[in-house]
């Protein structure tokens, strides 16, 4: 019998940002995350520094809300976690709701707590090459 019965199990980073941390609000999502079945399979609580925003967003580098952002991504720790299941990506990008905490539907994470479009609680790999490229920046030794 073949054990190709299990779905294949993608991974994701997460970050839960600054404001969420401030905000008392780490274990709200994460146990969201848990309810929907997948697995945390890291979990560090940090600070990024200067650098690895930049390597982390490098593709808005040269853009002009990028400094906020920065600033922002920055201020404070957050929660960096790796997170498993199958197709997890994109089940995580709608728990998450839409960037704009103002405009995210009612039941995903920004939604119910976000009012912001730069301080929305939650970053989380938008692809397959996102995930790899951004856990190799987070989690090294994984």
């Amino acid at each position: 019998m073949s054990s190709n019965t299990e779905p294949a199990t993608e991974r994701s980073l997460v970050l839960i940002k600054p404001d969420a941390v401030r905000r008392g609000l780490l274990g709200e999502i994460l146990s969201r995350f848990e309810r929907k079945g997948l697995v945390v399979e890291a979990l560090e609580l940090r600070t990024m520094d200067g650098e690895l925003a930049d390597q982390h967003y490098a593709e808005h580098v040269d853009k002009a809300f990028y400094p906020p952002l920065k600033n922002f991504m920055t201020s404070g720790p957050l929660a960096a976690a790796v997170i498993s299941g199958d197709e997890v990506i994109s089940v995580i990008r709608a728990m998450i709701g839409a960037t704009d905490g103002r405009k995210a539907a009612a039941g995903t994470i920004r939604g119910d707590l976000a009012l912001s479009n730069r301080e929305n609680l939650v970053h989380a790999s938008d692809s397959p090459d996102s995930a790899k490229r951004e856990l190799a920046l987070w989690f090294p030794n994984l």
